[in-house]
C-alpha cells in the first residue's frame, strides 16, 4: 500500500497541452514551443514536480509526434527548472506506434507515459462548445474521436517497455483507464520487464474508460493494493469538470494528483483556466490545507526511483 502518513509528500503532475483539446477550445491552451515551454516552467514554479509533455505542430496547433517539435521546448524547460520531464508515448490515436515513440526515444527522459491497454477514447463531445473552428483540421479530429480506438495491445506495451524503458533507464507513468489495466500492469511486472516502484495514474471520466465516480477510484486503489502491495504510488485525475474533486480524493486516499489543460480547460464551473499554473496553484492549496506537503522534483525522483535529470537526451 502507498504511504498514507501525515508526513508524506504529495507529487503534483502538470500536463500542459496534451493532444485532445484544440486551439479553438481555449485561447490559453499552449501550442507553440514558446507557449509550451513557458506554461511548463510556470507550472513548475507553482509547485508541479512532474511535467507530462506532448508536442504540437507550431503552425496550426495539431498534435505532433516529431522529435524536432519536442526538442524545440525541452532544453528551455530543463534550463529553467529542475522538474521531472515526462514524455508521452500515447501521442494521439491518429499516430502509429513508431511515431508515438519518436519523441521519447530522442529525449530519453526520466519518465514516460504508458497507456496500459486499448480503449475507446471518445472526446467528440468537447466540440459542442466550439462556436467557430480556427483551423481546418480541428473539427474532423474532434468529431472523429467517436470512431477511433486509442490502441496499445500487449505487443505494443512490451515494445515501449523495451525500446524506451530498458533502453534508456526511463520509468513510466502507467496510465490506467480501467481496472483491467492494473492486471495488465501486474502481468508485465511478473514477466520482469518493469521494476517497482510503479507510478500508477488512474484516469477517470474518458468516454470509453472507467467513469468519474469516486467509488471507482476507491476500488482501483483496493485492487492495486492487492496486486502491488507497497510497491506502487497512486495518482489520479478526472477529465473535465471532475478534475479537482478527483485530485483531492486521490490525495485523501494517500495518493498524488495530476492537473493541467490536457485534462481540463477550466479552473471552476464555466470559467476557463487562465493557465496551467493556476490549476497547479489550486491543487497545491488543497494539499497544503489538508496539512500535507507538496513534493519537490528531487523528492519525487527519490520516491519514484528515477535516474536523474542529468541522464536525459536533451
Amino acid at each position: 500500500m502507498f504511504d498514507q502518513g501525515k508526513n508524506r509528500k504529495v507529487i503534483i503532475t502538470c500536463a500542459p497541452t496534451g493532444s485532445i483539446h484544440t486551439p479553438s477550445m481555449s485561447p490559453h491552451l499552449p501550442v507553440t514551443p514558446d507557449e509550451i515551454a513557458q506554461a511548463a516552467i510556470d507550472a513548475a514554479e507553482a509547485g508541479a514536480a512532474i511535467l507530462h509533455l506532448h508536442a504540437r505542430n507550431p503552425a496550426d496547433g495539431s498534435p505532433s509526434p516529431l522529435a524536432s517539435d519536442f526538442m524545440a521546448f525541452l532544453p528551455r524547460i530543463k534550463q529553467a527548472t529542475d522538474a521531472v520531464i515526462n514524455i508521452s508515448t500515447g501521442g494521439s490515436a491518429t499516430m502509429t506506434l513508431d511515431a508515438r515513440l519518436e519523441g521519447a526515444k530522442a529525449a530519453q527522459p526520466e519518465l514516460a507515459s504508458l497507456n496500459m491497454g486499448p480503449l475507446i477514447f471518445d472526446f467528440s463531445g468537447a466540440g459542442a462548445r466550439v462556436a467557430k473552428w480556427l483551423h481546418p483540421w480541428e473539427q474532423a479530429y474532434v468529431e472523429g474521436a467517436r470512431d477511433r480506438i486509442m490502441y496499445n495491445d500487449n505487443g505494443f506495451i512490451e515494445r515501449i517497455m523495451t525500446e524506451v524503458g530498458q533502453a534508456f533507464g526511463t520509468r513510466f507513468e502507467f496510465e490506467c483507464y480501467d481496472v483491467g489495466h492494473l492486471y495488465t500492469l501486474a502481468h508485465f511486472a511478473d514477466k520482469g520487464l518493469i521494476k517497482p516502484p510503479f507510478l500508477i495514474q488512474g484516469i477517470f471520466g474518458i468516454l470509453g474508460g472507467i467513469g468519474p465516480d469516486v467509488r471507482n477510484m476507491a476500488h482501483m486503489v483496493t485492487i492495486a493494493d492487492s496486486l502491488f502491495g507497497r510497491d506502487y504510488h497512486f495518482s489520479a485525475f478526472a477529465a473535465g469538470r471532475n478534475q479537482m474533486s478527483f485530485c483531492a480524493q486521490s490525495v485523501l486516499l494517500g495518493g498524488h494528483a495530476r492537473v493541467g489543460l490536457e485534462d481540463s480547460l477550466y479552473i471552476g464551473r464555466g470559467e476557463l483556466a487562465a493557465s496551467n499554473a493556476q490549476q497547479v496553484a489550486k491543487i497545491r492549496r488543497i494539499v497544503e490545507e489538508l496539512g500535507l506537503e507538496v513534493a519537490t522534483p528531487d523528492e519525487a525522483r527519490t520516491l519514484l526511483g528515477l535516474k536523474g535529470g542529468d541522464q536525459v537526451g536533451f
